[in-house]
C-alpha cells in the first residue's frame, strides 16, 4: 500500500548559504523525489530562494527575515489560502512567524522544528514554548543539540529526535588512492595526512603541526584543506614547525572527494557543530580514517580503535604515536576505513535521513486526520 502524498512547505528566514540551507534543499528534493508536494518559503534577497529555483522547487518570498507585525501578517495572509500537511521550520524568526500564523489558523497544519545549530539553548520562556508547545515535533541534526535542548527546556523525548544531515554515497565513496594522487598530481610514493576544516575555517592546525614536527621522520607530507581560514596565520604556524617544504594548503574544492581517496588518513579536532559533523561524515563515507580529540561536549561519531582513532587534546606526544602507528600499520589503516564507510553505509546515507523525515511527517499527518 503506498503512503498517501503530503504537502509540505519548508520555511528559512536565514538569507546566506550553508550547510543549514543545503539540507533544506535536499529535504525538499528528497521529499518532491518520494511524490510529496513541496514548497519553500524565505526572503526574497536569499541565498536559498535562488538555488531553490534553480532546481525547480517553487518558492514564495515572504518578509521572514526578522520578528515583526509585518512578517506575521504575510505569513498568515499566505498561509489562510493554502492546505498544507506540513509546515516545517528551520531557523528563529521563520519559526516564530510561521508557527503562530498556524496557531490562528481553524484549520492549522502540523509543525516541524528543526534546530541545526549546536549553540547553547537560551533559557527564556519565550525560546521554551517555541520547542515544547509551538512545534508538534521537534528535529536536531545531532544528538548532542537534542540533549541540550532536553536539558534547558524539558523537550518530550517522544516528540523529538535526532536526525544526521545524510551523505550521497554515491558521490562520497572510496576510490583508488594512488588515481586519486594522480589526478591531482600529489606524489604516489610519499604517505598524505590530510588535516581539515569546516566552512567556518576554525579548526587550528598547530597540535597538529606541533606533533608532526616531533616525529623524526620525513616520508609523508601534509594536506591543509579548509574554506575561509586564515592562511597567513596558518603559513605562519607550518613555516615555525619547519613543515613548509611538505605542506600543501589549499582552499577547499568544489568536489573534495578525490582529495579525500588521496589521503592516508585525515586529521581533525573534535567536532561540535553541524559542519563539521558533516565533514566527518564525508570522510568516512570515503572509507578514509580519522584521527581526532576527545571532547565530552562534541558529538561521538567515531568509535576508537573500531571507525578512527581518539587521542587527548592537546598531547602532542598521544597525537604523535597514533599518526606514527597509522603511517606504519597499513592494515590498521585498511580496516578502520572500511568499518568507516559501512557505519556511514549504514547510519549517515540520504535515504536513512529521508526516511526518518518522512515517518514524522507520515505520523503527524495521520495524528491530525484522525483527530479531524
Amino acid at each position: 500500500m503506498s503512503k498517501p502524498s503530503l504537502r509540505i512547505v519548508q520555511t528559512e528566514s536565514s538569507c546566506g548559504w550553508g550547510n543549514q540551507e543545503a539540507r533544506i534543499l535536499i529535504e525538499s528534493l528528497g521529499m518532491q523525489s518520494r511524490g510529496h508536494s513541496v514548497e519553500l518559503v524565505c526572503c526574497a534577497e536569499s541565498v536559498i530562494a535562488t538555488r531553490a529555483r534553480e532546481y525547480g522547487i517553487p518558492v514564495t518570498t515572504l518578509p521572514i527575515r526578522r520578528r515583526n507585525f509585518q512578517g506575521l501578517a504575510s505569513a498568515r495572509l499566505w498561509l489562510s489560502k493554502r492546505d498544507f500537511d506540513i509546515v516545517h521550520t528551520h531557523s528563529s524568526s521563520d519559526s516564530w512567524l510561521m508557527t503562530l500564523a498556524c496557531k490562528a489558523l481553524i484549520k492549522r497544519p502540523r509543525i516541524v522544528r528543526t534546530r541545526h545549530v549546536g549553540a547553547p539553548a537560551k533559557c527564556k520562556a519565550t525560546s521554551k514554548w517555541i520547542y515544547t508547545k509551538g512545534a508538534d515535533f521537534v528535529v536536531t541534526t545531532s544528538h548532542t543539540i537534542r540533549n541540550s535542548l532536553t536539558s534547558s527546556y524539558g523537550l518530550n523525548q517522544s516528540c523529538s529526535t535526532a536526525i544526521p544531515t545524510g551523505i550521497d554515497l554515491n558521490h562520497f565513496k572510496p576510490d583508488d588512492q594512488i588515481h586519486a594522487r594522480e589526478f591531482l598530481g600529489f606524489p604516489v610514493e610519499r604517505k598524505l595526512i590530510g588535516f581539515l576544516s569546516d566552512s567556518q575555517g576554525q579548526a587550528d592546525p598547530e597540535f597538529l603541526c606541533e606533533a608532526i614536527a616531533s616525529l623524526n621522520r620525513d616520508d609523508f607530507d601534509l594536506l591543509i584543506l579548509g574554506s575561509g581560514m586564515d592562511r597567513a596565520a596558518i603559513e605562519k604556524c607550518v613555516s615555525s614547525f619547519e613543515l613548509k617544504a611538505r605542506t600543501y594548503l589549499l582552499e577547499s574544492p568544489d568536489n573534495i572527494v578525490p582529495y579525500l581517496n588521496a589521503m592516508n588518513f585525515a586529521v581533525l579536532p573534535a567536532c561540535r557543530k553541524e559542519g563539521e559533523q558533516q565533514l566527518f561524515r564525508q570522510i568516512m563515507s570515503c572509507g578514509v580514517p580519522i584521527i581526532s580529540t576527545l571532547d565530552d561536549q562534541s558529538e561521538p561519531i567515531l568509535a576508537d580503535g573500531k571507525t578512527g582513532r581518539l587521542v587527548f587534546q592537546e598531547d602532542t606526544g598521544n597525537l604523535a604515536n597514533v599518526i606514527s602507528e597509522l603511517l606504519d600499520d597499513a592494515n590498521q589503516c585498511k580496516r578502520l576505513g572500511a568499518n568507516a564507510r559501512q557505519t556511514a553505509c549504514e547510519q549517515f546515507s540520504l535515504k536513512t535521513m529521508l526516511d526518518h523525515i518522512e515517518e514524522i511527517y507520515q505520523q503527524l499527518t495521520f495524528s491530525k486526520r484522525a483527530a479531524a
